[in-house]
């Protein structure tokens, strides 16, 4: 039942979602518990922009219009993912202070004060999944572990669930004798032999498998000696897993305060006593606590803190996002983008919608005869590009393409028809797009604006110094390029950018070694970069690795000799290529093709 609020009274909304459940906790000052509800499970990974406004458009409907709200959020990893929340929040409470971060985050503002003279906090959270995460005195938080149950997760409940059948089947199969085990948990799901278990394994959801862990747990405590050697591993993995952490925040001598959490650790004390002494075994000075309070009150802390300790409900409040401080410096101010040709009106197709199909076709493909043609304005940049990319191909450097949306999946086209083309090895020219794999079919949320992110992939996919890093940006301002672009110029690479805006002013700061600007005009469709720009990129694309690979060898005359005949097609390809070059008949030119595992420049040059 909630309570009514005394009037004038400030008020503060904890918002935490997870994979389960979301709770919502509004409270005021002194923190008397005015609501507090839960709603269904929420991952900002896993929800569209429409899904997440519908959770806050649910909550602010039962809630009203608090003081200052702080949601932790499952899925929330980076500065983009933050942004597109505290967009929608905006939307629902305008005029309001909202801060958006992770569920780890909350948690950890749930533990309160800081201890005397302790250095780092870290956060052992084990639950469904697991993972620590910590934050020293500097601010400064590293993430442990985590990222699901097939790559992470040690020391969670599926994790004990899944090595605990594991062990049973492997005692099966050694011993020729099911283990008692192994009947509690034949028990616990209403099975009747071990061969039940592969079926129900491979459709059981997630929380199902992380169920069978309290089996695991009872047969422990009845002394089942399998069982508590699983969970002995597992404690042993989470105490290596925050261990691992704090060596990350600060130096092994320091003072730290490792804190429990999850229900793994929390419900089950004997298990929580046996990480508790692994974890002083491995950190001579340390604290071990439970969190004594839901991590949902950490979101309450982080609202509370967006507002002075004595501001009047009439005071005049931040917006949305206002608490989190001036915005870093960006590369390309907004102005550059409302001066591109591409956000601009293209005054011949202002009838589009109305004019013939003949006469439509004949103006769409002349619009993209003028990209063409505006390519030949920068053939200098151009020519430069290729010189430094042929220049990094002999020494064993790399040529990596970075964009979003169309941009990007023009890169890794490219980069994907370099293989069978010029036999080329398929790390020598690679693509990078924002959003990863899904996003060369759909469109993946808010992943171009992640400037971080196009940073991690750089280094991520190990760019460095002798490489060639070529970014690609219709309006020249994608976030996710640019970090890309400033990791790899860090990295001693060779950095361009390919965009569309003559009229882009970039920071010094994060300009490239070459801005390759091409002014095709506005789009016949007004914004759609797919057309022309797209159009141009493919141009400039196909023509830097095509030259590129002339002039390290991969061609003769006009021909593909260094192609890769993976098809009958391309056999046959082969086969007219080599005897063009030698006028040996198709006999002797199969044999030499056939001796040369198919590579066509050896084969001709066998027969020369």
């Amino acid at each position: 039942m909630s309570k009514s609020p005394p009037e004038h009274s400030r008020t503060f909304l904890g918002i935490e979602t997870g994979a389960t459940h979301t709770t919502v906790l509004l409270v005021d000052d002194a923190d008397t518990v005015l609501q507090r509800f839960d709603l269904g499970p929420a991952n900002v990974r896993l929800l569209t922009n429409v899904e997440i406004a519908k959770v806050f458009r649910e909550i602010k409907r039962r809630t009203g219009e608090p003081s200052a709200v702080a949601a932790g959020m499952a899925g929330l990893r980076n500065e983009a993912d933050e942004k597109r929340v505290l967009d929608l929040a905006m939307h629902e409470w305008p005029g309001i202070p909202f801060h958006a971060t992770n569920d780890l985050e909350t948690a950890l503002e749930a533990a309160g004060q800081w201890p005397d003279k302790a250095e780092a906090r870290v956060l052992l959270l084990s639950g469904t999944g697991s993972c620590a995460y910590g934050r020293n005195t500097e601010g400064r938080t590293v993430k442990f572990g985590g990222r699901g149950h097939i790559l992470g997760d040690r020391g969670s409940a599926i994790d004990i669930a899944l090595q605990a059948l594991r062990a049973i089947v492997y005692q099966q199969d050694l011993k020729a004798q099911f283990p008692a085990l192994g009947q509690a948990i034949l028990r616990a799901l209403q099975l009747n032999n071990p061969d039940d278990l592969i079926p129900w394994t491979q459709e059981a959801p997630k929380g199902d498998i992380a169920q069978l862990a309290v089996t695991v747990f009872q047969e422990a405590e009845k002394g089942d000696t399998l069982a508590r050697n699983v969970l002995r591993e597992a404690a042993d993995r989470l105490a290596d897993m925050a261990a691992n952490c704090a060596t990350h925040l600060v130096n092994e001598g320091a003072r730290v305060q490792f804190i429990l959490a999850g229900g793994t650790l929390l419900k089950q004390a004997v298990f929580a006593n046996s990480v508790s002494k692994r974890l002083h075994a491995r950190w001579n000075d340390c604290r071990v606590e439970k969190l004594k309070r839901e991590s949902i009150w950490g979101a309450i802390t982080l609202a509370k803190s967006l507002l002075p300790a004595h501001q009047g409900a009439s005071a005049s409040l931040p917006t949305a996002g206002g608490a989190k401080g001036p915005a870093d410096a960006t590369p390309v101010p907004l102005e550059s983008l409302a001066k591109s040709p591409t956000e601009l009106r293209n005054p011949k197709t202002m009838q589009l919608d109305t004019m013939p199909l003949d006469e439509a076709i004949e103006l769409l493909v002349e619009e993209n005869e003028v990209a063409v043609h505006a390519v030949l304005q920068e053939k200098d940049k151009i020519h430069w590009l290729i010189e430094k990319t042929v220049a990094a191909f002999q020494s064993g450097g790399r040529l990596f393409y970075v964009g979003a949306g169309t941009s990007g999946r023009l890169g890794v086209l490219d980069a994907s028809e370099c293989p069978p083309t010029f036999r080329a090895p398929p790390e020598q020219v690679q693509g990078i797009i924002a959003g990863g794999q899904r996003a060369l079919w759909s469109a993946v949320e808010g992943a171009e604006d992640n400037t971080e992110g196009g940073a991690s992939a750089a280094r991520h996919r190990g760019i460095k110094k002798g490489d060639v890093l070529v970014g690609i940006a219709a309006s020249g301002r994608t976030p996710y390029v640019w970090g890309a672009l400033r990791e790899a110029k860090i990295a001693g690479a060779t950095t361009a950018l390919l965009a569309f805006n003559p009229h882009l002013d970039v920071s010094p700061e994060w300009a490239p070694d070459k801005l390759i600007l091409i002014d095709v005009g506005p789009e016949p469709l007004t914004g759609s970069t797919r057309m022309k720009s797209g159009t141009a990129t493919k141009v400039v694309l196909n023509t830097l690795t095509t030259l590129a690979m002339v002039h390290t060898g991969k061609v003769l005359s006009n021909l593909m000799v260094d192609m890769n005949p993976s098809n009958v097609k391309l056999r046959d390809r082969a086969v007219r290529l080599v005897r063009e070059l030698t006028g040996k008949d198709e006999e002797v030119t199969r044999a030499a093709l056939e001796e040369h595992d198919w590579v066509v420049k050896n084969a001709v040059q066998s027969l020369r």
